[in-house]
């Protein structure tokens, strides 16, 4: 996308998401038409993936999955792009949380945190976080090869305080919050394909040999920072519901690859439980 199709999109799009979410998902639904039939959204990669993880279902319950994921995403992308103008308290009604206590507990104790996300229902509606713990929110991101769509999605998560790190500089954003004595929480997106060169852990996911990012595991373990799961879970159409799961409060010592495999066993329940809410359309197994 050059520079008049980026600000011809940047122009549209601000003036378009000054609408309500309910009149916007009158374009979800168009959308939903051009992803998921025609001209259609990576089907080839959407049908492959579905087929591996799934060997089990039949052709009928694997296309039901590949409609209601292709629905879910065009979702996504409207309630992505009505963060433009949606404020905290309209977030606020429709992100609850369960247990924000934790958070807290954990403060209060002194203690780092990895958060442990995925491609699994909403990720871009997080940045309301920062308002509900002292914690020092920081999002590690994978810069996307556009740099002016990057720009304008990092405008959109950067708010309420939420920082952000490119993934190399992770180590050093750590070292220099706890220097200021600054506790702070990591989110990492763990379902990520790491590349190739960098491939040092692969586990069977979703019955598929699969290399498995090991960031998580590597942050928690070398700074004895406490992990939590965040369990997203989509209520309804532009309702969602997030829950704080403790899955390791200490974890300086622990066996090589338990955090690792703890978070991915934890993401493929979810994932068996309602696959349509997963990004089937990611290259998962590109390798």
């Amino acid at each position: 996308m050059g520079y008049i199709g980026f600000y011809l999109f940047y122009g549209i799009n601000w003036i378009i998401t000054l609408l309500p979410l309910r009149v916007l998902y009158l374009f979800s639904d168009l959308l939903f038409l051009l992803l998921c039939y025609f001209p259609s959204y990576r089907r080839k990669i959407v049908i492959t993936n579905l087929r591996n993880s799934f060997p089990e279902k039949t052709k009928k319950e694997r296309s039901v999955i590949a409609r209601k994921f292709y629905r879910h995403l065009a979702d996504l992308v409207i309630e992505t792009l009505k963060l433009t103008h949606m404020s905290n308290k309209q977030l606020l009604k429709r992100l609850t949380l369960s247990n924000p206590e934790l958070l807290e507990r954990l403060y209060k104790e002194g203690r780092d945190l990895v958060a442990v996300h995925s491609h699994y229902n909403t990720w871009e509606w997080l940045r309301i976080l920062p308002l509900l713990t002292g914690h020092k929110f920081v999002s590690v991101y994978k810069p996307l090869q556009n740099s002016l769509f990057n720009r304008f999605i990092n405008n959109i998560r950067a708010r309420n305080k939420m920082s952000l790190a490119p993934m190399p500089e992770i180590v050093r954003e750590i070292i220099k919050n706890r220097d200021n004595n600054i506790r702070s929480l990591y989110i990492l997106i763990a379902d990520q394909t790491p590349a190739k060169s960098e491939i040092r852990y692969r586990t069977t996911f979703l019955n598929q040999d699969t290399p498995v990012f090991l960031g998580p595991e590597k942050i928690a373990s070398k700074y004895d920072m406490a992990v939590i799961f965040f369990n997203m879970q989509k209520v309804r159409r532009g309702y969602y519901h997030l829950t704080f799961e403790l899955l390791f409060e200490n974890t300086a010592g622990l066996s090589e690859h338990l955090i690792t495999e703890t978070h991915v066993r934890r993401l493929e329940e979810l994932i068996r439980e309602k696959p349509e809410h997963w990004i089937w359309s990611h290259r998962r197994w590109k390798y």
